[in-house]
């Protein structure tokens, strides 16, 4: 009991001193008038929280960030899964894939705008364009690190290609699958976020701009406080569901003291 509330206890704590520090800093104008204290901007934001306008561009950036991360994982694991398995597929997309790797969603942003204007349809392609491709690269070193020796002996065993691709291959590459998961859905958010502030879309990075524009700081800060707990849970859920779905990965497992 102790171990699992000192951590909490050394937390909470250091959330306290960052806002003592916060609230110091903006009292002595550190940074003028661009540093609301601390205690304003939790006013400016229980009054943000009391509209419906806020909680419209939340569920616009949460159902946005869900569904275009849905999405990315539908077909990045299952082109993953192809490119993985068949010489032919990866040999045909190597140099597309390779190409699109190092290009960030925010290089693509202004042509998305140009193509789908400051639309929600513009964020989702934004998502799934920078969630799908590390998806589908992890996926392939799943398939690619897949003991040779599972797939002999369930070959041996008569089992079709279909049944190994699924039966051997895919739960070896679900490890692969859940870091991807983890890291493209905290991702998924910031994506939604940044097509919303830079490119206009629906949702809390458009409700940024806007405070930025009209130089309601402490609505700015508020909003930006929201942003950093709705990360929080994101990173969080998927946690939970990597450790739900790999309950049997060894790394998982719990050890039986002896």
């Amino acid at each position: 009991m102790k171990s699992s509330i000192r951590p909490l206890a050394f937390s909470a704590a250091g959330i306290a001193a960052a806002l003592v520090a916060w609230q110091v800093a903006a009292a002595e104008h550190v940074a003028g008038n661009a540093l609301p204290q601390a205690t304003t901007v939790f006013v400016a934001l229980a009054g943000i929280l009391g509209t419906a306008t806020f909680w419209s561009a939340l569920g616009s950036t949460i159902g946005i960030a869900l569904f275009a991360l849905a999405l990315s994982a539908a077909a990045g694991i299952v082109v993953g899964l192809l490119v993985g398995s068949f010489e032919t597929i990866r040999y045909a997309t190597l140099a597309v894939l390779e190409f699109l790797k190092p290009v960030p969603p925010i290089v693509v942003l202004p042509l998305a705008v140009l193509v789908l204007g400051p639309t929600a349809e513009m964020s989702l392609f934004l998502v799934v364009f920078g969630c799908f491709l590390p998806i589908v690269m992890q996926t392939v070193d799943g398939v690619q690190g897949t003991d040779p020796v599972a797939r002999d002996t369930a070959r041996s065993y008569g089992m079709s290609g279909a049944e190994i691709l699924f039966r051997v291959v895919l739960p070896s590459a679900l490890p692969y699958i859940g870091t991807a998961m983890r890291v493209a859905a905290p991702a998924a958010l910031v994506v939604t976020v940044v097509a919303g502030l830079l490119g206009g879309g629906p949702g809390l990075g458009q409700s940024i701009y806007q405070a930025q524009a009209g130089g309601d700081y402490a609505a700015l800060y508020g909003l930006v406080i929201v942003l950093g707990v709705l990360g929080l849970l994101f990173q969080g859920a998927a946690r939970l569901a990597e450790r739900r779905v790999l309950h049997w990965h060894e790394s998982y497992r719990e050890v039986v003291p002896a």
